[in-house]
């Protein structure tokens, strides 16, 4: 499993580079945000300052045994991987932490373990495992039937834990699958009943209905030796119950917090008096970083300057909401640097994604790609308001050891892959 090899520098150092800025730049930002007085004890472990840098030290050593092992380790022993993963999200259900409402964690001396962060590369490598032993389009059901159940074992046992957030990552692999040919109707399918979802909380279902009418019978008018009646009515039907369905399940089932977002996103409620109590309520967070973002201005506060980051006006903002700490203390500037560097970093492991020979290296890399980009999307969305608050860390980024050793197998897995492509065994 474990070779010297005369390749052991030939690393893609751009997406170490991209990697390093991330991890240095955020713990700049964690530092700010966290830090409780005017002396800095850089080893007080009490201090989550202290904490990360101790995680960032030991993330050096994780990188170094990722890249000693041999690419062909991870192709190999994938499935087994896989199945150990499983096994931890499994292990929580009677071993687990609760940890703010969510049962994702093991306490481990006077640290906490979060699974679901490694569960992520675990299914990466088994769904790129799979595609590749397929060496094929998943043009057939079977197959679709197949790799949606390995995506959805760990998303569903991550749900049970009460951990909407990282659930919602599972998403990205629509990505990968696309990529190596899943049909284009599916895509069709997810965009509809997204649109569905928001148009009948929004307008309501009677809205939605009327307008679906007029889309779908117009459609099949401009298309009729394309598309049959009975395609149309069967599109009309379901689209119909949809718009009602999505009403009764945001009734009935969703639970109060996570109602209020949706309301405060969607400002469903029509009294703006009533709206505007709800988002000093229900949405202290958002409203605290919204301020602190725009009070940054163009060049920011400076570092440690931010009022409302050395002031703790924002609740976790060391965790999910560390882009505040960005947009207070560096400006539009500075938040721009970090989307680039994001931007930049999620299009080079695309990029050399697609130079890979082997079809598992591809899958993976775009796997890697995908969900660093769900997570980058959606934790500096809700850090703006402009999707409902999920509890998301920003790769990389963020504090917590889980988060940073995670991400780092995910993303060092396809460094060490890309640096032995298939024609270079």
């Amino acid at each position: 499993m474990l070779r010297q090899t005369d390749r052991k520098f030939k690393f893609d150092w751009i997406t170490i580079l991209l990697f390093l800025l991330l991890v240095g730049f955020g713990y700049l930002n964690i530092l700010s945000a966290s830090h409780t007085g005017d002396v800095i004890d850089y080893f007080n472990f009490s201090e989550p300052y202290g904490k990360q840098l101790l995680f960032i030290f030991l993330t050096f050593g994780l990188i170094i045994v990722i890249l000693a092992f041999d690419a062909k380790f991870y192709e190999r022993f994938s499935s087994i991987i896989y199945i150990v993963s499983i096994l931890s999200l499994l292990g929580l259900f009677i071993f687990g932490k609760n940890v703010n409402g969510a049962t994702s964690w093991y306490g481990i001396g006077g640290m906490t373990l979060q699974p679901s962060e490694f569960a992520k590369a675990a299914t990466a490598l088994a769904v790129a495992k799979y595609l590749s032993d397929l060496n094929t389009n998943i043009n057939n059901l079977k197959d679709q039937i197949s790799i949606f159940v390995i995506i959805t074992i760990p998303a569903f046992l991550i749900l049970l834990q009460n951990d909407a957030g990282s659930t919602i990552v599972y998403a990205s692999f629509f990505f990968v699958l696309y990529r190596e040919g899943l049909p284009k109707y599916y895509l069709t399918l997810g965009v509809s009943v997204m649109l569905i979802a928001v148009s009948s909380l929004k307008f309501g279902a009677l809205a939605t209905s009327i307008i679906a009418v007029v889309l779908v019978f117009g459609f099949y008018f401009l298309n009729k030796k394309k598309v049959s009646l009975f395609q149309s009515i069967l599109a009309l039907v379901v689209t119909i119950a949809m718009s009602f369905g999505v009403k009764a399940f945001y009734d009935n089932v969703l639970k109060p917090h996570q109602k209020n977002r949706i309301t405060i996103w969607l400002s469903l409620e029509k009294d703006p008096a009533k709206l505007e109590a709800m988002k000093k309520t229900f949405a202290y967070n958002l409203n605290e970083s919204e301020k602190a973002i725009r009070e940054g201005r163009f060049t920011g506060k400076g570092f440690m300057e931010g009022t409302r980051t050395t002031g703790k006006f924002v609740p976790e903002q060391h965790t999910d909401y560390i882009f505040s700490t960005v947009g207070e203390e560096w400006g539009f500037l500075g938040s721009a640097f970090v989307v680039i560097v994001f931007v930049l970093l999620i299009i080079r492991i695309l990029h050399l994604a697609e130079a890979q020979k082997s079809q598992f290296s591809r899958v993976y890399g775009y796997a890697v790609a995908s969900i660093i980009f769900i997570h980058f999307l959606i934790n500096t969305g809700m850090v703006m308001g402009l999707i409902p608050t999920v509890g998301i860390p920003l790769p990389f980024f963020s504090y917590g050891g889980s988060g940073l050793w995670g991400f780092t197998i995910l993303l060092f897995i396809f460094v060490k892959l890309d640096s032995n492509k298939i024609n270079e065994w």
